[in-house]
């Protein structure tokens, strides 16, 4: 494992491009290449200057990149390489804008770049032990209408309102990892089956005195904390954890990316849960870790499907 320790460092280290195809060889393949097609073991390294491999069974021809976020891309694995530390590596993330300017291509291309990384660190499902202590809690992602122009604020969207902003919800386990999704509403019939989905019975759930949660003391153990009335702390009941991951999630939105359409914002909310849940990983542990979830593709057509 090559320790990066900056950005100076990993740019002099995937100083050309045979450098960066025998890291993602050795990072995707760990020296036991197998078929991107049919997944067979045997395949022959083919000659020439662009490192190709072709299968002994379906006998069809491949490289590194195939089935990946890089693949069909004409951008260089170096800028790939940086475009990933750096936005992984910073604590808010790096908007398309500033990463095009960084790397030299244009916006749109820096930020199909951005989206595929996103992709490839989308948080898979788990679920948090009936031992845990989960804290669930649901946020709403928009601007205040009231700092808006008046012919676009709208009427009625102060508080939980979805008029013109879009719910969120996560839970977190102390001491361990999020998991957080944009929903339709904040409702009970919304929120109750994602929490059945990813917590054990048994476990003890600590949430606010929104209406939404209530009946889960039938499958929980459930600390209550109310907002409503200037508390925010009954001996181990709080919901300090999660509302601190909203306030990182925010800060990345408002503060560098400012506006993310409905379509978009479950990609931004994969970007931050990966950061907060290897928070304890060091920036080239994580860039190698990214590098490892690569092997998924994501066409332009898709991302822009609505």
């Amino acid at each position: 494992m090559t320790q990066f320790k900056n950005l100076i460092e990993i740019t002099q280290y995937f100083s050309d491009r045979q450098i960066c195809i025998d890291y993602l060889t050795q990072i995707r393949w760990k020296g036991n290449v197998t078929c991107t097609h049919c997944g067979h073991g045997k395949v022959y390294e083919l000659k020439g200057e662009n490192k190709r491999y072709k299968c002994a069974a379906c006998r069809k021809q491949f490289s590194v990149i195939k089935g990946t976020i890089f693949e069909n891309s004409p951008i260089p694995l170096q800028k790939w390489f940086i475009a990933t530390y750096l936005l992984l590596s910073h604590k808010k993330g790096i908007s398309s804008c500033q990463l095009a300017k960084d790397i030299s291509v244009s916006q749109k291309t820096a930020w199909f770049m951005l989206h595929r990384i996103r992709f490839a660190v989308q948080t898979q499902s788990f679920e948090m032990p009936a031992t845990a202590i989960v804290e669930c809690d649901e946020t709403y992602v928009g601007g205040k209408s009231k700092n808006k122009h008046r012919n676009k604020r709208v009427e009625g969207s102060q508080g939980r309102s979805g008029k013109d902003k879009t719910p969120v919800f996560g839970l977190v386990e102390r001491n361990g990892r999020v998991v957080a999704m944009k929903v339709p509403n904040t409702q009970k019939d919304t929120i109750q089956p994602i929490i059945d989905k990813h917590v054990n019975e048994g476990a003890k759930i600590m949430t606010d005195e929104w209406q939404a949660y209530k009946g889960l003391d039938n499958r929980f153990k459930h600390g209550i904390v109310k907002h409503g009335e200037g508390i925010y702390v009954v001996g181990e009941a709080h919901t300090n954890t999660v509302e601190g991951f909203w306030s990182q999630f925010k800060r990345s939105i408002f503060g560098c990316y400012h506006s993310v359409t409905p379509t978009h914002l479950d990609a931004y909310i994969d970007e931050s849960e990966y950061r907060y849940n290897t928070k304890d990983l060091l920036d080239y542990e994580r860039f190698e870790n990214v590098i490892t979830l690569s092997g998924k593709r994501l066409t332009y057509a898709n991302l822009t499907t609505k």
